[in-house]
């Protein structure tokens, strides 16, 4: 399903880096990615690798790799590292598994309109938060260069309780922002329903709404849920913005099981079904089709 977007770019992933790629596809085989040591990256060599480096670890050797992919040709290919995390365990994610609770706002002692996180779903997120510091002080994983997140509160909540005490490099602070093509898939089921940009912004004050954001969500329709298909145009809209800006090649995505699949079908990823609080690294390639 990958091809150009509407300005002549076509996104595809590129393999080879991660052991993420490998793994199973969809969840009839049992199987969804958890987050790996390491983010899971291969211990490979690249040809930018000099010798009598020796000292580097993997993750600085793989940066060195993509910073000078990046630098050879500017106008021409362009590569960025998408760390996706999806959000923790939600309280739709428990009374979903009652499939007739789907289309309603709540149970009469729980409400799960904008689900939020369950105690289980914060304690991930802290989880990802340690994984997040050993990953930047032992692996040398680069620091996000830029944060993106769901307008969802329970990709909110993760987001803020995964970076919020995270140390990061002066100049690259954490304030998301908040895109509506990285929400989950709309529709039908009201977990699935954002909240206001007022509410949002009263709750979250420390992220950034993108240009456009709506007062009230304006996409969630109660009769017709939107298929994987129907989010690629705004995936690809999503991803050229991410290209356009050329100082940030290692992103961090919040986002949900249904957009990460859709990601997938935009740049022609393999449908790996991704666990509630865990990340997975993608590596995405940008092409001219001219």
């Amino acid at each position: 399903m990958s091809g150009p977007d509407n300005l002549g770019r076509r996104f595809v992933y590129a393999p080879g880096f991660f052991k993420h790629d490998q793994l199973p596809t969809g969840p009839d085989k049992g199987f969804r990615a958890h987050t790996f040591p390491e983010f899971g990256i291969l211990d490979r060599s690249y040809g930018t690798n000099d010798p009598g480096e020796p000292a580097l670890t993997q993750w600085q050797r793989f940066e060195k790799h993509i910073r000078h992919l990046n630098a050879a040709d500017p106008q021409k290919d362009q590569y960025r590292v998408l760390l996706v995390a999806r959000h923790g365990e939600g309280v739709h994610n428990v009374k979903e598994r009652e499939s007739k609770w789907a289309r309603l706002e709540g149970d009469g002692t729980t409400t799960w309109l904008d689900a939020r996180l369950t105690e289980k779903g914060e304690q991930q997120a802290r989880d990802l938060s340690g994984f997040w510091k050993e990953a930047l002080e032992v692996s040398k994983v680069p620091a996000p260069d830029r944060h993106y997140t769901s307008p969802l509160t329970r990709c909110l909540q993760t987001a803020r309780l995964t970076f919020a005490d995270v140390p990061l490099p002066s100049g690259n602070s954490f304030r998301p922002i908040v895109k509506e093509a990285l929400r989950e898939i709309h529709g039908v089921h009201t977990c699935d329903k954002r909240s206001s940009r007022d509410e949002i912004l009263s709750q979250f004050p420390e992220f950034a709404l993108e240009p456009g954001f709506s007062d009230e969500d304006e996409l969630w329709k109660p009769d017709h849920r939107e298929t994987l298909e129907e989010r690629i145009p705004l995936m690809r809209q999503f991803l050229h913005e991410v290209f356009q800006d050329a100082e940030s090649t290692f992103i961090s995505l919040t986002t949900h099981s249904g957009a990460i699949r859709a990601l997938y079908k935009a740049i022609g990823h393999p449908d790996v079904w991704v666990a509630a609080g865990a990340v997975v690294p993608i590596v995405v390639r940008s092409k001219s089709s001219a």
